[in-house]
């Protein structure tokens, strides 16, 4: 069944995202995070006849809402492997790319997927379910200090060593398998008034681990740029800070470190140019309709065409 974007996810910042495209009629255009296709379906509202919108998603929830047109394709895998995928349908250049980094509200809103914090279920955690390890496979067999490295690295979660330490007690008794037995499991060190923020941050950290988020952040990245033809566009909403300085680097540098390599003439060697020099964050209107649209941050960038040809 079709659920649509008002049910499954209401697409943040369309208005800006397409504006950041600048989307030509005929041109070929990838929506990697397609989720429940709010983007796609404004893209392809945008293109002529001639145009061709491929989407990629890992989750297969998202498989329900697929759109029936022509000019769409919709890939059920990691955007991390964009490059090949688009080659096994012959394309080897894009004009524009969109990627919306965040967890869909269909996600958090179905308790048996583990993203809720407030809802208790199975934890899981897992974009795609059909490979990989758990966060309750994670948080049973990982040692005490790696999961503190991956609370303090993914979380930033100042009290990511107590939090470690509560969690290992609590598997001594029994596995830990729901999203319950682990809010449990950490209650204690909860601060007053902050439970829910903190609980967000441990999420987000087991979510990152597990799925292997930032690595295929970068690899996406890294492919987009070589896909992008002159002039094409690149827009990426990200919701935490470790996903917009990975993004913010790329952008300004061509590196994930955002060290400035620059060539014998001071030009800096970068295959994008920033768009946008600050991140385009929504609307107070939009904010009133849409509360997890708040911690978006958009970037755009464009292909340098003169780095290219140099």
């Amino acid at each position: 069944m079709n659920q649509g974007f008002d049910s499954y996810h209401i697409p943040v910042m369309l208005h800006e995202c397409m504006e950041g495209l600048d989307i030509r009629p005929e041109g070929v255009y990838v929506d990697v995070t397609f989720g429940g296709g709010g983007h796609s379906r404004a893209i392809l509202e945008r293109l002529g006849s001639e145009g061709k919108l491929y989407a990629f998603d890992r989750d297969d929830d998202a498989l329900a809402n697929a759109i029936n047109d022509p000019r769409f394709c919709l890939i059920h895998e990691n955007f991390m492997h964009v490059k090949n995928f688009l080659r096994l349908y012959g394309v080897r250049q894009i004009d524009g790319l969109l990627a919306d980094l965040g967890i869909s509200s269909h996600q958090i809103d179905e308790a048996e997927r583990g993203f809720s914090t407030r809802m208790d279920g199975p934890l899981d955690l897992r974009m795609d379910r059909r490979e990989g390890m758990t966060a309750a496979d994670l948080v049973n067999s990982a040692e005490e200090n790696e999961l503190e490295k991956i609370l303090r690295l993914y979380g930033e979660l100042p009290n990511a060593k107590a939090l470690a330490h509560n969690i290992v007690l609590a598997r001594e008794g029994e596995p830990l398998s729901t999203t319950g037995q682990l809010v449990e499991a950490v209650r204690p060190l909860l601060p007053r008034g902050r439970e829910n923020k903190v609980l967000a941050m441990l999420f987000q950290a087991l979510r990152i681990e597990v799925n292997g988020e930032l690595e295929a952040l970068r690899q996406m990245l890294t492919q987009a740029a070589e896909l992008l033809s002159d002039g094409g566009r690149i827009c990426v909403m990200s919701y935490h800070s470790l996903e917009d300085r990975l993004v913010k680097n790329f952008f300004k540098t061509g590196n994930f470190e955002g060290e400035l390599h620059k060539d014998f003439y001071g030009n800096i060697q970068a295959p994008l140019r920033m768009v946008t020099r600050k991140p385009i964050v929504a609307s107070e209107e939009e904010l009133q309709a849409n509360n997890r649209a708040r911690s978006a941050k958009l970037r755009i960038a464009c292909k340098n065409n003169k780095i290219d040809k140099q």
